[in-house]
């Protein structure tokens, strides 16, 4: 084989540019400390690392929205614990308005706070968001849900939406409850049925809220309302369904009432207090849905009242019984809420820790396909180098080699 100079020169050449690339590529992996710098390096580890990195940057994702979710939970849980707080004077000032003893000056400070309370309450309900977005307006963020006041009466506007967040592939977390679900659709009465005077009354019969023994025996009235009628100058009560008699029996003052139809009972009571006058009635309807701000408006209206009469006073005490009673219930609505938020809190948290442990093993996972063996490498380059240095020495002296040297 005749072996040219031009060959001597392209062979050496060659050689030194391998070896010179391969030291090329190998300080490359260590600076990027990458054992994968492109897909030929190893294109199976590289499409699994293409995969696992796809999932982690979706996880980081899910992660930033489980953030986002425990931030309008958390604000929605503060929102509602005022509430809360408020319900608790509410209630105070409901039960001291019951003391007939006050003085008109007395009621009208009274009124004054629940006024003030009620502005609070509505104040709430039109809280926005830390993204700008009403909170209790359901899917409609930029409208605001309650107008109105106390006279006037509130109206919601938004809707019954509640606004989610992915958190995990398969969970979808609802991360706010509209202001229907919170302030308007709460039971009246004792969520069974409601009771009330009949305006025309003019005894000082005061009716309870009734009680509930059996929720499966209860019938709604064909009419929609049961009237319990007084006569025989207020001893002896009769219960109707519209025009027909259910039963009747006599009347004492504090007494249970049974509500029956005949000898069939309807799972419940009343109990009526004081001496009803001949002809008097009260109405026992199915509850309905009543809201937070309609109840107090009620209360407000009842304590501004300044009848003196023993009627007066009698229609006053139900009227205080009752707004007592849809306040407990609007509170046990707010609670159950509120609960809700929490109970979703701990699974965002839980769903969180999860994430935390999955980034950890997207990383541990993409360190074994990609991250470069540091010792390994630098073994390696200082062989490589070697190798670069002897291709040079030996070009060098192979380059030389000539017969004229000889003649």
């Amino acid at each position: 084989m005749r072996i040219s100079t031009n060959m001597i020169y392209s062979l050496g050449v060659r050689g030194i540019n391998e070896q010179l690339a391969a030291t090329l590529k190998l300080q490359q992996q260590i600076a990027a400390n990458r054992r994968i710098i492109s897909p030929s390096d190893d294109p199976v580890a590289a499409a699994q690392a293409m995969t696992v990195q796809q999932q982690q940057d979706i996880n980081t994702q899910f992660s930033t929205n489980i953030d986002y979710a425990t931030s309008a939970l958390s604000y929605e849980e503060v929102q509602l614990g005022s509430v809360v707080d408020i319900f608790g004077r509410l209630k105070e000032l409901t039960i001291q308005a019951g003391n007939t003893t006050l003085t008109p000056s007395q009621r009208s400070a009274v009124a004054v706070e629940l006024r003030a309370r009620f502005d609070g309450l509505l104040a709430i309900a039109n809280t926005k968001d830390e993204t700008g977005q009403y909170m209790f307006a359901g899917y409609m963020g930029d409208t605001q849900p309650f107008a109105g006041s106390v006279d006037g009466g509130v109206v919601y506007s938004g809707d019954d939406g509640q606004r989610k967040m992915q958190i995990s592939p398969s969970r979808l977390i609802e991360t706010s409850d509209p202001g229907s679900a919170v302030f308007e659709r709460i039971a009246n009465g004792n969520g069974v049925f409601a009771t009330n005077y009949l305006a025309g009354n003019t005894g000082t019969g005061v009716i309870n809220g009734g009680t509930v023994s059996d929720p499966a025996a209860w019938v709604a009235p064909a009419s929609g309302s049961y009237t319990l009628t007084f006569t025989g100058g207020g001893t002896t009560y009769e219960l109707y369904d519209g025009a027909t008699l259910l039963s009747s029996g006599a009347y004492n003052s504090g007494d249970a009432i049974p509500l029956q139809n005949g000898a069939v009972s309807l799972g419940a009571s009343v109990t009526v207090t004081g001496t009803p006058a001949d002809g008097d009635s009260f109405t026992i309807a199915p509850s309905t849905s009543q809201s937070l701000f309609a109840t107090l408006a009620n209360l407000i209206h009842a304590v501004e009242s300044t009848g003196t009469s023993d009627a007066d006073v009698a229609r006053y005490r139900t009227d205080i019984r009752i707004a007592l009673g849809d306040l407990n219930q609007a509170f046990e609505n707010v609670l159950e809420v509120r609960n809700a938020v929490g109970s979703r809190l701990n699974e965002v948290e839980t769903v969180g820790f999860i994430n935390e442990d999955l980034n950890i093993q997207y990383a541990s996972t993409l360190s074994t396909l990609q991250d470069l063996d540091m010792v390994t490498a630098l073994t390696e380059l200082t062989r490589r180098q070697t190798n670069l240095e002897a291709a040079q020495k030996s070009f060098t002296v192979v380059s030389q080699l000539s017969l004229f040297n000889y003649l």
